[in-house]
């Protein structure tokens, strides 16, 4: 069988909770690691590697999301505004104190992950639509704060300017050098995510999800752990506006209105929910799918419509094309993506047989 686990046995507790644990699960992954450490950037071009290195961005920041809404069950529509808060904290790191990288990402982060927990105060007494109503809140008045407040973003521009990343005195610029750079930090960000899933925390973030007042009568402290599951999904935000500040090579808060919100909700939605692959998986699906469009219409879209009409449908047929997704997911497969892996792979654990 393709993915036989006869033959493997486990001898301690540490081995049955390995993260690997099937042998051919171990050499998928390294085959993985050496197709993105060595194919990716010798034979995708320019225009691809961009395409890449916006999709590892977006993982970290659908990783962090996940773990707040489809792990702990808390829906937040403020992703944007957190992402902005470490956003711009790192660029005033940088440009005034010219802080190095490996500082200001984290500092962005915690910055991220404060405001986070202060919005999560209030999540012990409010759960579904108003807490989304809550965080939605938070995104506007931190866009405001941002907007009007100069001596963090500058002025009504609210625009810093960011020189890109340096490791040992040599800058980041090209596709080339800052795919290895983002890639970094989606691989950090998966693995911790993995293991954070199978700690205390995480199994009483799951608890939480699934039944909250049982998960109180049993003894996890609801308030302390919805603050964590605010405070780690903010970090991760605020680590994801940095990166996007890096790449792009300027803070604005434009780049993080709630349009950002909504898409990263619909990278978890379609991803699949509680699933860090998932997240994955939507990550790379809503970031490729505006391109994926406008290619198909540039090439075949000729027949039917002019080029001024194809570039006016473009943006238009994209949102058409996130409403439609989400609510096929919905209804359809709400596990999204993540589940119809999950059904290749199990067909292909049991081939040939069919039971």
């Amino acid at each position: 069988m393709f993915h036989s686990e006869t033959g493997v046995f486990k001898t301690s507790y540490a081995a049955d909770m390995a993260l690997l644990p099937l042998p051919v699960a171990r050499w998928a992954v390294l085959g993985i690691a050496l197709f993105f450490l060595f194919v990716v950037p010798l034979v995708f071009s320019a225009y691809l590697l961009t395409l890449v290195n916006l999709v590892l961005i977006a993982v970290v920041g659908a990783i962090g999301l996940d773990i707040l809404t489809g792990y702990t069950g808390q829906i937040s529509i403020g992703h944007g505004g957190f992402m902005s808060v470490g956003a711009y904290t790192a660029a005033n790191l940088i440009v005034r104190l010219g802080v190095p990288f490996w500082l200001a990402i984290p500092a962005g982060g915690l910055m991220a992950a404060l405001i986070g927990i202060i919005v999560g105060i209030p999540s012990l007494r409010i759960k579904g639509i108003y807490l989304a109503i809550a965080t939605l809140a938070s995104q506007f008045i931190i866009a405001w704060t941002i907007n009007h407040v100069t001596w963090i973003s500058g002025g009504i521009e609210a625009s810093i300017q960011v020189p890109p990343p340096s490791v040992f005195g040599w800058k980041l610029q090209t596709p080339e050098q800052l795919y290895f750079f983002l890639l970094f930090f989606a691989v950090l960000a998966i693995v911790a995510t993995l293991n954070l899933m199978r700690s205390r925390i995480g199994r009483a973030f799951i608890a939480i999800r699934d039944q909250d007042i049982a998960a109180e009568i049993i003894g996890i402290n609801i308030f302390r752990y919805k603050l964590y599951a605010f405070a780690i999904s903010s970090f991760y935000a605020g680590v994801t506006g940095v990166l996007y500040t890096y790449y792009l090579g300027i803070a604005n808060y434009e780049q993080f209105g709630i349009d950002v919100s909504i898409n990263y909700l619909a990278m978890i939605i379609i991803g699949g929910l509680g699933s860090v692959l998932g997240a994955v998986f939507g990550a790379a699906f809503i970031t490729i799918l505006p391109e994926a469009t406008r290619l198909f219409l540039t090439h075949f879209g000729g027949v039917l419509f002019s080029q001024d009409t194809i570039r006016t449908l473009v943006p238009n047929l994209t949102l058409i094309l996130f409403g439609g997704l989400i609510i096929f997911f919905l209804i359809v497969e709400p596990e999204g993506l993540n589940r119809l892996w999950r059904n290749i792979r199990n067909y292909f654990r049991l081939w040939p047989f069919s039971y």
